[in-house]
């Protein structure tokens, strides 16, 4: 009676992690610090309310099957604005779809990508290793097969182009890339990036660039897809809408604005996919509510508390620094709000964090693919979020260190 390939779906990493951690009792008298889940803990910008309390009247109307006009403005002034794009490239009515939050987007995404077949085979879908969840579970259900590649730490934790069969790409339907990545938080370069689309041009897929993190990081902004495909025009003598043919990215305001309960980001990017995606969304996906997407629009012409949020975030890698810089080969992170630590065993070390210092942390076999060979890419490591103010981290990492 049920779809059979349910049966196929992977574990929840947090269902995991509990069941992992049922049996041991943190220490008594320790407060308990949650870093399994990647949840902000800093609070959103007063805006976000403010603009809510405004719309009282619109709670009774339904949103546009497309989402608010006004919104799908306010994103493509933000892509121009923040990846200085030429003026006009991005359209909101050509180019730009407002989703309740990315993760419904990048599941749906492959209902549009995937078809029975591929260059006369079972379709692929090609994503990092270790994955968010929603990749995998994408693939599966579409029917394709599940093809993780390898994020090699010599490889800047990021999938190897070269090492990727010509019959493999032919029969991609869809690829999968989040940079800055969830864990590693490592950034691809513009040459990777205009490789990578390069490549979705001349074999035909659907390249999916998950921008979940672009706000958060260290030093240097990272670069994004559609940024890439201006400089590609630039360089080939070709339109923009050419250059971004096959072409997706995502964002969300979760982790820009700490406002993971408001559910709004946008896809933007090809127009014909961006049609297609339209089409699917306006008759199987909810909708932003009125007011909400109000306050979106705010939050995306905002960018000072996208500032002093990065702010933050580099105040508490600096805290988690101080503690753990000599401990588990750790990095300071380019991107994101993760460390992502090598240990003998992830899963013994986060029991033992949270028996000994009352500390969550998410193994790294939890988010990584088991092998034929029973073998899993995650099992040395670690992810911290770095996600709780710096006092906290601090003391997090302070009772963390002793244990590494």
């Amino acid at each position: 009676m049920l779809n059979p390939r349910l049966a196929e779906l992977p574990g929840n990493m947090f269902v995991e992690l509990r069941a992992l951690l049922a049996d041991v009792s943190p220490p008594a008298g320790l407060a308990p610090i949650d870093m399994g889940i990647g949840e902000p803990q800093g609070a959103p910008p007063a805006i976000l309310t403010e603009t809510i309390a405004a719309h009282p009247d619109a709670w009774g109307r339904y949103p546009p099957p497309l989402g608010l006009d006004d919104l799908r403005t306010a994103s493509a002034e933000w892509l121009t604005r923040r990846y200085d794009l030429p003026t006009g490239m991005v359209q909101p009515q050509r180019h730009v779809l407002a989703v309740a939050g990315t993760k419904e987007a990048l599941y749906l995404v492959a209902t549009i990508a995937v078809g029975p077949a591929k260059a006369g085979q079972r379709p692929a879908v090609l994503m990092p290793d270790p994955a968010y969840f929603v990749y995998v579970n994408a693939a599966i259900l579409s029917g394709a097969e599940t093809v993780m590649l390898d994020c090699p730490r010599d490889n800047n934790f990021l999938p190897d182009l070269d090492t990727l069969a010509q019959a493999l790409l032919d029969r991609t339907a869809l690829f999968y890339l989040c940079s800055p990545s969830n864990p590693q938080g490592s950034i691809a370069s513009p040459d990777y990036l205009a490789r990578l689309i390069t490549l979705a041009q001349a074999h035909d897929f659907v390249l999916v660039l998950d921008e979940t993190y672009a706000e958060i990081y260290d030093r240097t902004a990272p670069a994004g897809g559609l940024q890439v495909a201006r400089d590609l025009a630039a360089r080939q003598g070709t339109t923009t809408d050419q250059a971004m043919r096959n072409v997706l990215v995502s964002h969300s305001l979760s982790k820009r604005s700490s406002a993971a309960g408001l559910r709004a980001g946008f896809v933007a990017g090809d127009p014909d996919l961006i049609a297609a995606f339209a089409r699917v969304r306006a008759s199987t996906a909810p909708v932003i509510p009125v007011p909400l997407a109000h306050a979106a629009a705010a939050l995306w012409r905002d960018d000072a508390h996208a500032e002093a949020n990065r702010n933050a975030y580099r105040a508490r890698f600096d805290a988690a620094e101080r503690h753990l810089s000599n401990r588990a080969g750790f990095y300071r992170p380019p991107g994101g709000f993760f460390l992502w630590l090598q240990v003998d065993d992830g899963k013994a070390t986060a029991r033992r964090l949270w028996r000994e210092a009352a500390i969550r942390a998410m193994p790294g076999a939890f988010l990584s693919d088991n092998r034929p060979d029973g073998s899993n890419p995650g099992t040395g490591y670690l992810r911290l979020a770095i996600v709780h103010s710096p006092a906290v981290v601090e003391e997090a990492a302070r009772r963390i260190a002793p244990l590494l």
